[in-house]
């Protein structure tokens, strides 16, 4: 997964996969989801994002890790 942000025109676009989108979906105003013809989700993208989220809070992150499933 990659996050992208333009301040310039305010916009995220979450990308979960390199594949090429073969359409949108907008599931609500300003937020689309790029899909491939088998609709499988490839990225979200939110327009006017800060109005919508706390960009800091998706701009950084934190990871749990299973240690047993990492074989400590």
């Amino acid at each position: 997964m990659k996050i992208y942000y333009d301040n310039e025109v305010d916009a995220l676009y979450i990308e979960f996969s390199n594949e090429q989108p073969e359409g949108v979906v907008e599931i609500s105003e300003g937020v689309n989801l790029d899909i491939t013809k088998d609709w499988k989700i490839v990225g979200i993208e939110i327009l006017d994002s800060s109005k919508k989220m706390d960009i800091h809070t998706i701009m950084s992150y934190s990871l749990e890790v299973n240690k047993k499933a990492l074989n400590f």
